[in-house]
């Protein structure tokens, strides 16, 4: 018993504060607005876009973008202005790059 309570735990544990996220297609339909930008210098966070919903992190920058809102709590929407964005983020192809670049946004998607 004490080993599936640890089990059930630990699991929920990780996806806890998983980052899966849902684009959605109206501003004001969500709180968390962020832009892609061209540089990871100009970033606040590097974003790896995983295919596989178990290869989430803990805020730490490895995303699964859900077709589902009812997945996630974060719900985002992805502005073409760095000006208009609460967080400014950008892609990279490996998972060992991502990250916060800024530590003090870190709880905009917790």
């Amino acid at each position: 018993m004490k080993k599936i309570l640890a089990f059930l735990f630990f699991f929920t544990s990780i996806y806890a504060n998983a980052q899966i996220v849902f684009v959605k297609k109206f501003s004001n339909d969500t709180i968390l607005k962020v832009a892609v930008v061209n540089f990871a210098s100009d970033a606040d966070v590097i974003v790896y876009q995983t295919k596989f919903k178990s290869e989430v992190g803990k805020n730490n920058g490895i995303w699964y973008f859900s077709e589902f809102g009812s997945d996630t709590k974060k719900h985002i929407f992805i502005t073409p202005f760095a000006s208009d964005a609460n967080l400014k983020i950008y892609y990279t192809k490996f998972a060992s790059e991502a990250g916060w670049k800024n530590k003090s946004k870190m709880k905009l998607m917790e």
